[in-house]
């Protein structure tokens, strides 16, 4: 069994490095073509000799062909040296580690809230199915996914932090609960397309198991409704498991947006300044981490298949 885990696991490492390999050459060809200079980033609109300008071309190897520039910054990531900020002047792993809780929070936080709003959402849709309450969650949900994230955050802000004034406008708070306090309002905003997809695979998954004949007979023999629904539910296990992995890979990418859109000093926010000035060690830096923490989510769904149903199999038998 050890051995099958550390096949498994040795796999899914190197599924994951390739991916990181390509993922990280296509950004730096994307940040390279895009338009602006790193000149004009660090003289701004300041006037500078051509001497100024071949010194910063050569000081950040800019004469270099592109290939030669992602390999210099692929031989300093393989070391654990992600480079310097072109903007700030700091090494990429401290402005990353400086802004990286405030992302991990919102994310647990819009994920907790998907959870809560659409596994008994959806419940409650398959165990009233075809009747006017089913109908009513299924197209919610369908609004739910239906609906960008940033949107439902300049609804949420405009409605009740600008309007009804019940939660704070921006930024992230002074630490506490009343950093989770700012955070309420964006994680809703990430949680809402969440739970629509948490209730879509749980009123499925729910309505596939209550027709099944181990069901039907445990009806008969007389077994309580709750007690047959949480046999149910343990079959449902694998695809609530899936979607939210899925949830939670949605909420890490959709707060690159409503990060921006509430003002919170996260990876998000980090990522689109350094788009916006062309500061690529801190995108490929960014980037990679967020990468790594998909990878991560989806190893540990996998794993949770095999602990939540004992006939799910990690390891391909041979026939």
């Amino acid at each position: 069994m050890a051995t099958a885990w550390l096949r498994f696991l040795l796999g899914r490492l190197a599924g994951t490095a390739v991916v990181l390999l390509v993922l990280s050459f296509g950004i730096y060809c994307l940040v390279y073509l895009a338009p602006g200079s790193v000149e004009h980033t660090l003289l701004g609109n300041r006037p500078a000799t051509e001497e100024t300008r071949a010194a910063i071309r050569a000081q950040y190897h800019l004469d270099d062909p592109l290939l030669v520039q992602y390999w210099n910054w692929l031989a300093g990531a393989l070391h654990g040296d992600l480079g310097t900020s072109i903007r700030s002047g700091e090494p990429v792993d401290v402005a990353i580690s400086s802004r990286a809780t405030l992302t991990l929070q919102l994310s647990t936080l819009g994920t907790l809230f998907a959870l809560l709003l659409g596994i008994p959402a959806g419940i409650a849709a398959a165990l009233r199915r075809g009747r006017a309450a089913d109908q009513g969650i299924v197209v919610l949900s369908v609004a739910g996914l239906s609906a960008p994230p940033f949107a439902v955050g300049l609804l949420l802000l405009g409605l009740l932090a600008v309007k009804l004034g019940w939660f704070p406008v921006y930024g992230a708070g002074d630490g506490g609960l009343d950093r989770w306090w700012h955070l309420v309002l964006p994680a809703t905003a990430l949680a809402i397309g969440g739970a629509g997809l948490l209730v879509r695979f749980t009123r499925t998954s729910l309505v596939r198991e209550l027709d099944q004949d181990y069901v039907v007979f445990a009806r008969a023999r007389g077994l309580g409704g709750v007690r047959v629904l949480r046999y149910a539910l343990r079959n449902c296990a694998v695809p609530i498991l899936t979607a939210t992995g899925l949830v939670l890979t949605s909420i890490l990418v959709g707060s690159v947006l409503v990060e921006v859109v509430f003002a919170l000093p996260g990876l998000g926010s980090l990522l689109v300044d350094s788009v916006t000035f062309k500061d690529v060690p801190v995108v490929q830096g960014v980037a990679l981490l967020l990468t790594i923490l998909i990878a991560l989510v989806n190893l540990a769904v996998d794993a949770a298949y095999a602990a939540a149903d004992p006939r799910v199999s990690l390891v391909r038998r041979k026939r």
